[in-house]
């Protein structure tokens, strides 16, 4: 790890705006990419350092790179994390044995016909279920879907923000154009190809045993891990409260029409129009004071943007799991944990409010910030370190030491692993296994040889070795969709 500085210090002091980074000999940070980073910080209200994670680097059609922590004490800063909040990965237990390839054909295919690439454009909710997403977030899915209530507990913040804070509900309705609203009917817990995917896989080697117990994972098992965005309402509320880089053309079209509903028609006085003209409808990302109206108004529809993300996954979470049981014959389907890793939270950093700013990155709060009496109040927060569908994946859980990376933790390890391999050091599994791979624009699987697991296994022992994690569970591909 390169320490440049530390996350407390004198009371009042600014912090350093050179980023704390968590990296190794192996896996370096890219100089180039940090330089970056630390020049858009220069200038920033930070509450601390920016945090700068394993699996670091820049996207060309985004503001800043991915794996980053970055936590102001009075500002929103739209830029320092994705357009689209509440994107995010989920693990599932499954209580069943690793199904033929007949069956996994079967399987995969019910999830196309369901989740269609592209996707349909058909209603999936109605208004009403849209607004019931944006207040009760996870707890419509739960609803909807029929899941046991207790899969609540291990989903972040409980699958639910307080929009009453910001106004609520009635509120929201007044600052979100009605075609936004509309647009959120469509798509719902849909998957797609790229990054996003669904995975079966096999528990190859518990870590952590008491751990795995009390999450419920055993050597053997079968799981199902799935990475999914946050659906059409938390893009358009992105795009609504700043020009992004990442812009399709039909989205752009829409803002022609929302941003000025959004912000101009509902203007006040003409100070307040002139005021939201330079926040919102000049070049690039605003900054965003937390006291007053503008941080009320994005605060409350980020928090409805994240509960309708919570919603949207939860529903992913109950199509797959009826799949599983028509399918597969699976009993039990258990939901281990949902982990988005694009957020915008409030939480307090050195004893005091900040707004925590996550791109590409997760969460990680250690057992003494969770709920006691709950699993994650017993353990730590769940957490997941993927790897690719060529590789082994990693359950884990926040250890004491994630204070120091800002409560948080990479999403993922797939920069690391094609580096790794692109150098050679990283080859074949020594045991010559494939992952028989679906694709949504092709009808049979690809037997895909797999690799051994050094560039994952660099980014847990950078997380690890500094405390930020501890390993509970080694994942093994089975099978994937993407």
């Amino acid at each position: 790890m390169t320490d440049m500085t530390m996350l407390t210090g004198t009371p009042g002091a600014l912090p350093d705006p050179q980023a704390r980074v968590f990296d190794s000999t192996e896996a370096p940070a890219d100089p180039t990419v940090l330089r970056a980073l630390n020049r858009a910080a220069a200038d920033t209200d930070l509450a601390a350092p920016p945090v700068v994670l394993p699996d670091f680097h820049h996207k060309r059609d985004l503001e800043m790179p991915s794996s980053i922590a970055v936590a102001t004490r009075a500002t929103v800063r739209p830029e320092f994390t994705s357009p689209s909040v509440n994107c995010g990965m989920a693990l599932l237990a499954l209580d069943i044995d690793v199904p033929g390839e007949a069956a996994l054909h079967r399987y995969f295919d019910e999830i196309r016909r369901r989740y269609p690439h592209p996707p349909r454009w058909r209603w999936e909710l109605s208004l009403t279920d849209v607004l019931a997403c944006a207040e009760t977030g996870a707890e419509f899915g739960v609803d909807r879907y029929g899941l046991h209530p207790e899969a609540l507990e291990r989903i972040e913040e409980g699958g639910r923000l307080d929009l009453d804070r910001y106004g609520g509900l009635k509120r929201l309705r007044r600052e979100l154009p009605a075609l936004s609203l509309q647009l959120a009917r469509l798509r719902f817990g849909t998957i797609g190809p790229s990054d996003h995917f669904v995975e079966l896989q096999q528990v190859e080697e518990i870590l952590d045993p008491q751990a795995a117990a009390v999450l419920g994972v055993a050597a053997g098992q079968l799981t199902l891990q799935y990475h999914a965005g946050g659906g059409q309402l938390t893009g358009q509320v992105g795009r609504l409260f700043a020009r992004r880089q990442k812009m399709s053309r039909p989205l752009a079209a829409t803002m022609l029409i929302n941003r000025p509903l959004a912000h101009l028609a509902t203007a006040r006085s003409a100070a307040q129009i002139r005021e939201r003209l330079a926040l919102y409808f000049t070049g690039g990302c605003p900054v965003i004071p937390v006291e007053g109206t503008e941080g009320e108004r994005v605060l409350l529809a980020n928090a409805a943007a994240m509960n309708y993300g919570f919603a949207f996954r939860t529903a992913t979470y109950g199509t797959l799991t009826a799949l599983a049981r028509d399918v597969l014959g699976a009993r039990e389907v258990r939901l281990i944990v949902d982990s988005p890793h694009n957020s915008i939270y409030e939480e307090d950093i050195g004893g005091q409010r900040a707004i925590v700013h996550r791109h590409n990155s997760c969460r990680a709060y250690p057992a003494s910030k969770m709920t006691p009496g709950t699993a994650f109040g017993t353990v730590g927060q769940a957490l997941l370190v993927p790897g690719t569908h060529r590789t082994s994946s990693y359950l884990c859980v926040a250890a004491d030491g994630a204070e120091g990376s800002l409560y948080t933790a990479c999403h993922g390890a797939g920069t690391i692993i094609d580096q790794f391999a692109a150098s050679g050091r990283s080859g074949q599994d020594g045991r010559h296994r494939t992952t028989l791979r679906f694709r949504y624009r092709q009808d049979g699987p690809t037997a895909v040889p797999q690799l051994d697991d050094r560039g994952v296994d660099e980014a847990l022992a950078i997380l690890s070795r500094n405390g930020l994690v501890k390993p509970v569970a080694r994942l093994h591909p089975v099978a994937v969709l993407n």
